[in-house]
């Protein structure tokens, strides 16, 4: 992400069929969005209330008094958080309006999409404290019996009252799951991997993202994925992504020995910045992360 010193901003605003195809192709790209439910936020937050135990009905006579039984229901708070990207692009983008509308379609969702996910997966600090993550999740090792993993997750998972109904893998996760077998030393996916991507884990859905992945210390280890019940998770949005551009201001890409400085108007570039307001909460006990060793 670039940051820097602006001067002389300028807003300019997007046709809403652009804005709402930049935010539909962030929720395309992000794995989580994907499997988890969307909800409109308002800007100042949301009090979501969270079952917690449900309703038990029992068997009566024709003529004895119904059990009354309440649910268990807590409150969760989701707020907005900022997520932001600067892009910058040589004044040639400037002379074609088409060409730097495919650009930003382009290069932000996935931009958007791989920070949002990392940050679910504890990879990223979470920007507060009202947003989720699954960093503390229960974990189950693909290192040397990968079904047994997922069978195990499976397990924790309906032990803690979910049903597991989806799966995000990383990159990494894929050749080792491609590779595994079930009990009967028979391929665990042997439908439609010629798709190009894993289509279901144990008739579960199943989505990739670079986000998924979090490499451990040495002797620890790495965040390859995880399972759980998405109907358990929710992320809510403000409104579409908001668009501002400058072209006079100074941009810092990198940090430290490896900053780089951008004079726009000396290089003759201007620079895009785009926002979105989004939030993340889920019942963490109902999911469980998939790991390896790490080397």
């Amino acid at each position: 992400m670039a940051t820097g010193t602006e001067i002389n901003r300028t807003s300019i605003a997007l046709p809403t069929e652009v804005s709402q195809e930049i935010i539909q192709k962030t929720q395309e790209q992000s794995a989580v969005m994907q499997l988890a439910r969307h909800i409109p936020l308002p800007g100042r937050g949301l009090t979501i209330p969270v079952i917690t135990s449900d309703p038990e009905a029992q068997w009566v006579d024709e003529t004895a008094k119904k059990p009354v039984s309440t649910p268990g229901l807590d409150k969760k708070v989701m707020q907005a958080y900022k997520l932001a990207v600067i892009v910058p692009f040589s004044d040639e983008f400037r002379r074609d309006a088409a060409a730097l509308y495919d650009t930003l379609i382009a290069r932000l969702p996935l931009s958007l999409a791989e920070k949002f996910d990392a940050t679910v997966f504890g990879k990223v600090a979470a920007p507060g404290s009202n947003f989720d993550t699954f960093e503390s999740c229960t974990a189950q090792s693909l290192g040397t019996d990968p079904y047994k993993a997922l069978v195990a997750a499976d397990t924790d998972v309906a032990t803690h009252g979910g049903i597991l109904n989806g799966y995000v893998i990383s990159p990494q996760a894929k050749g080792i799951l491609l590779s595994a077998l079930d009990g009967n030393d028979r391929p665990l996916f042997i439908n439609s991997v010629a798709e190009g991507a894993i289509p279901m884990i144990l008739g579960a859905r199943t989505t990739q993202s670079k986000g998924a992945y979090k490499a451990g210390e040495s002797g620890g280890v790495n965040t390859v994925g995880a399972a759980g019940d998405w109907t358990q998770a929710m992320f809510g949005t403000v409104q579409g992504v908001e668009i501002s551009y400058s072209d006079q201001a100074t941009l810092v890409t990198g940090s430290g020995a490896e900053a780089t400085t951008i004079n726009l108007f000396q290089q003759n570039m201007f620079a895009v910045r785009a926002e979105i307001e989004v939030g993340f909460r889920a019942d963490k006990s109902v999911f469980n992360l998939l790991t390896t060793p790490a080397a």
